[in-house]
């Protein structure tokens, strides 16, 4: 008698309870975790902006005065339209009348003038709108030749490091940052040759430090060509199940031979 055709719905394994209960506990954490990280965060921080907000703002104006409880968060709108409000005036001639009368008297103070300028040009080069920091990243030959890192392109080197190393040369400044940590790692300078760039933005580079390799950037160009091999394999299970299930039905369905 020829062996019966294997089920194409064969029963998975059954699971013990205390697999069960283990993959529930599993779920649970990874919901809740960044669930339950994220609104810590956010609460400390809305947190921190009223601690400072608050205390400048005379007690007679806010709310928390004359109700029996505090309204959190408050703090933090008050910031923000003071802080729009501030650039709407800055961008009119009165505001930057102001403002550059202030930036002279911070020049003339001897310590505090060189802390607002670094700070104002770090500012002014990471939130600007048409500037180039931070937004390219790159691979680079690192800690040794056959490794790459991932890197983030900040700025060309200023004249006197671009002499320095190689007049007539293109140096790059590139910021090499650590796993998991991102907001630590290495600033050196190479050669644009030795740099190469990718097609990634920012954050992805920075999901794929922070989780050291485990979350890889969305491709769609490389998810295409899987899904069509997926189907595939998929539509010739299903052609080799009712193929067997057709030769099965055929079998008994022949007469029995008669010998002569």
């Amino acid at each position: 008698m020829p062996p019966l055709p294997e089920e194409a719905g064969a029963r998975p394994p059954r699971v013990s309870a205390r697999g069960r209960l283990r993959t529930y506990f599993l779920t649970g954490i990874i919901v809740s975790g960044p669930l339950a990280i994220t609104i810590y965060l956010t609460w400390w921080f809305i947190s921190l902006i009223d601690g400072w907000v608050k205390p400048l703002v005379p007690a007679s104006y806010l709310p928390d005065h004359y109700l029996p409880f505090s309204i959190p968060g408050l703090g933090l709108v008050i910031a923000f339209v003071a802080v729009t409000l501030l650039g709407f005036l800055t961008a009119n001639l009165v505001g930057r009348s102001v403002v550059e009368f202030g930036e002279v008297l911070l020049a003339r103070t001897p310590v505090i003038s060189g802390l607002y300028k670094g700070l104002r040009q770090i500012f002014e080069t990471l939130f600007s709108a048409n500037g180039t920091s931070f937004r390219t990243v790159g691979l680079v030959e690192f800690p040794v030749k056959g490794t790459w890192s991932v890197v983030f392109l900040s700025a060309h080197a200023a004249p006197d490091v671009q002499n320095a190393l190689a007049p007539g040369g293109d140096h790059v400044g590139v910021f090499l940052p650590c796993a998991p940590n991102p907001t630590t790692g290495f600033f050196f300078y190479l050669p644009r040759a030795d740099i190469i760039e990718i097609a990634m933005s920012v954050d992805d580079a920075a999901k794929l430090v922070m989780s050291a390799g485990v979350i890889q950037p969305d491709d769609p160009g490389a998810k295409e060509p899987l899904a069509k091999e997926s189907q595939a394999r998929e539509s010739q299970t299903k052609f080799q199940a009712m193929a067997a299930s057709l030769r099965a039905a055929q079998g008994e369905a022949a007469p029995p031979k008669v010998d002569a």
